[in-house]
């Protein structure tokens, strides 16, 4: 029972962390247990992914697909204080152009916005509003199952990155403190456990779903090791920024890989 209750204070502390849900007094905080919260990163995307879906369910009843898929990424991005965007658009403000690897990370504790962060932004929301969109119109349903689950799986790949690679930045200089920057073995099993339960639960819901998330499942592998090794050649490691900007590369992979259709020329 006691270990059932500190895991529920490790989801409540990462809970804490990445959205602005208020949670209750008794959780309590210690810096050891950021490190281990990391297994329940994809358990808060789950329910990030929930609330924007049902944002979506709702507002189609109101509004055109296109509108309804713009109040679900409001509402996610609300609800999450745009703190993975903010990542992404670091991490392309830092990245994007050819510097050196102690520039780049002065780039990016730079809390303004530069030409490759707008334009990271701009076309990682539209490619997600667009894939969603196609979600739509082949599948309302699973419109709304992918959303949910790219939502929680994508979490998990920072906790792979927190595992594979070094923390790179200055942590007594980081923009996120405290920050997590070790995953056991454990951790990182727990919080894939929980990915694979997810998807699982949406393949029992409708199995004529299984062949788009198995390969939702294919796209979030190799997008996060396509992450890793892009990090580990320019950095040597990640930051903060990084392992939001992955849950952000990830997420776009896994709706992408769901909205795709493979007829000729998608006629």
């Amino acid at each position: 029972m006691q270990a059932l209750v500190h895991e529920l204070r490790l989801f409540f502390v990462a809970l804490q962390f990445f959205t602005r849900v208020p949670v209750p007094r008794w959780v309590g905080f210690e810096p050891a247990w950021l490190q281990h919260c990391a297994r329940h990163f994809p358990l808060v995307g789950l329910l990030v992914g929930l609330a924007s879906a049902a944002v979506l369910w709702g507002a189609l009843w109101f509004w055109p697909a296109a509108v309804a898929v713009g109040l679900a990424m409001a509402a996610s991005i609300w609800l999450t204080g745009g703190f993975h965007e903010d990542g992404w658009a670091d991490t392309c403000d830092g990245l994007g152009g050819a510097v050196s690897r102690e520039k780049a990370l002065t780039i990016m504790k730079d809390s303004r916005i530069g030409s490759y962060g707008a334009l990271g932004l701009i076309l990682m929301l539209g490619l997600k509003a667009a894939a969603l969109l196609a979600l739509l119109e082949q599948d309302w349903w699973l419109a709304l199952a992918g959303l949910v689950w790219a939502q929680c799986a994508s979490r998990a790949a920072p906790v792979w990155l927190i595992r594979a690679l070094p923390y790179a930045g200055d942590a007594e200089h980081a923009k996120a403190k405290p920050l997590a920057t070790q995953a056991s073995g454990r951790t990182l099993g727990i919080a894939l456990l929980w990915a694979l339960l997810a998807g699982l639960a949406l393949a029992l819901i409708d199995p004529s779903w299984i062949p788009s998330l198995c390969l939702a499942a294919v796209a979030a592998g190799g997008a996060t090791l396509l992450m890793q090794s892009w990090l580990e050649r320019r950095l040597g490691g990640y930051t903060g920024d990084n392992l939001g900007a992955t849950q952000q590369w990830v997420e776009l992979a896994m709706l992408l890989a769901l909205a795709a259709r493979f007829t000729p020329l998608n006629g």
